[in-house]
This record gives C-alpha cells, sequence and structure tokens, in this order.
C-alpha cells in the first residue's frame, strides 16, 4: 500500500479530505457570484479574500465547536446566518436587484472581500460543517493540508477572475449569473431548511 505517513500525516487521507473540501467549498462554480461581487465593490482582493478564509477555515478546524459555543452560537444558527447572506445574493442575480450596496472605492472592495467573499461564498456555513465531520475521521494534520491544497486553488481563481470575465463576455455572464442564482437560492434554502427545523 502506497501511503505517506508520517506523524499522522497521510497522502489518502489528504486527497480524500481535499476532494469534499473542492466540491463543498465549489469556487469554480461560485465565478459568477464572485464576478458579480467583483462589479458591485469595484475590485476584490484575492490574497485578502484567501487570508481571512483560511483564518476562518483552520480556527473551526482547531476551534470550531468550541468558538461557536463560547459566543453562545450553534453550528445550525451559523448555517441559518450564512443561508440568509446567500439568499439575498441569489435575488440580486435573479431579479438583477441591488441590496448590497456598495462603494467603489478601496475600503468597499477590501469589506467586500470580506463578506460576502471570504464568508459564506468561500469559508461559508457548509465548509465549516465539512470541516468540523472531517475531524472524526481524518488526522488533523491532513485536514489542514487538505484546507491548504484548496486555498491554494482558491487564490488561483480569484486572481484569474478579471480574464475569465473578459472571456466569457457580458452576454455569457448575464446567462451565467441567472442560472447560478437560481442554484445559488435552491443552495440557501436548502440550508436553511435543513438547519432552520434544528432551530424551531
Amino acid at each position: 500500500m502506497f501511503a505517506s505517513v508520517f506523524f499522522g500525516f497521510d497522502l489518502k487521507e489528504v486527497g480524500v479530505a481535499s476532494m469534499i473540501l473542492f466540491a463543498v467549498i465549489d469556487i469554480i462554480g461560485s465565478m459568477p457570484i464572485i464576478i458579480k461581487i467583483k462589479q458591485s465593490a469595484g475590485s476584490i482582493h484575492p490574497l485578502g479574500a484567501t487570508a481571512v478564509a483560511t483564518l476562518i477555515m483552520i480556527g473551526f478546524l482547531f476551534l470550531g465547536e468550541s468558538i461557536l459555543s463560547v459566543i453562545g452560537v450553534g453550528i445550525n444558527e451559523f448555517a441559518v446566518a450564512g443561508s440568509f447572506v446567500l439568499f439575498f445574493m441569489a435575488l440580486e442575480m435573479v431579479l438583477g436587484i441591488e441590496i448590497f450596496k456598495h462603494k467603489q472605492d478601496s475600503s468597499s472592495s477590501r469589506t467586500a472581500s470580506i463578506v460576502p467573499l471570504a464568508f459564506p461564498v468561500i469559508a461559508g456555513a457548509g465548509t465549516m460543517t465539512s470541516i468540523i465531520s472531517l475531524r472524526a475521521e481524518f488526522a488533523q494534520v491532513n485536514i489542514l493540508a487538505a484546507i491548504i491544497l484548496n486555498l491554494i486553488c482558491v487564490f488561483v481563481v480569484l486572481k484569474l477572475t478579471a480574464g475569465i470575465e473578459k472571456l466569457l463576455g457580458k452576454g455569457g455572464m448575464a446567462v451565467l449569473e441567472k442560472v447560478f442564482g437560481i442554484i445559488l437560492l435552491a443552495i440557501a434554502i436548502k440550508l436553511f431548511a435543513s438547519n432552520g427545523k434544528e432551530l424551531f
């Protein structure tokens, strides 16, 4: 069996955890949302967004449930809060209305790079829940490696956002925005429904 195990490090576990997180983060599928945020705020900061997402995800890896319990918030409340942000973003995309109002300045772009880009688009409730769940199956060092690999991918995609936007053009982006807006709306409703019933 070819598995590099060194102080708990296992390539197989890293690979499986990486694929799970890649599917949950879905940075490629989030491109229309990212471009929408960029258009609203004027620009985004790939390094800043990735850095904040890194802090959130690694923080949840080691302190997840403890952090939430300290502030008196459960994972279900956290997920519901994220679902509201996603819901209003989806409405913007589908209906062509403006809910998140941004001045196009450096302060606005930095803020948008954190909310809603770093959270909940990159490090959302689904990602948090997945990280906590993975702890039950894999060694923390392997989950950490999987997080780092995924965030490298996130950074590269964010850096290429302008090029992808130019490649698709206004027509292509308009179509993708509507399609992914519907998908995002469905995800937000599902996230609310699955976690809301635990609250009520």
